[in-house]
């Protein structure tokens, strides 16, 4: 009697665990798929921004900005750019940052401090 409720209790052991190995191996198989899925949405979107940057350079050419500029400078007023209206990191004005108050000094002092 013992003995058979054992073989029992066995069989149902590995029923559960065959029916847990089945649930986790779909489980698995769902999320490599949701992978594969999201790194088929990165390859597109690094494909869709390497076209934009293309696109991006292409309109921003110096020559046809400076067209642009011409064409238009009646309604913008844009002067073409040139060389000499560009200048040098060191001669922009940085604003200086703004001092704050001391309210209340501390003196600092090694009057009391003994030497070594």
């Amino acid at each position: 009697m013992m003995r058979s409720l054992l073989y029992v209790l066995m069989f149902l052991t590995v029923i559960g665990a065959a029916f847990w190995a089945y649930h986790e191996n779909y489980k698995t198989q769902a999320a490599l798929g949701d992978a594969q899925a999201v790194r088929a949405e990165i390859r597109d979107a690094r494909a869709r921004l390497a076209v934009l940057r293309a696109e991006w350079a292409y309109l921003n050419r110096p020559d046809r900005l400076r067209d642009l500029a011409e064409i238009n400078f009646d309604r913008l007023g844009l002067m073409p750019l040139e060389p000499e209206q560009f200048g040098r990191v060191d001669q922009i004005s940085y604003p200086q940052p703004p001092e704050l108050p001391i309210s209340e000094p501390v003196e600092i002092s090694s009057a009391g401090a003994q030497e070594p």
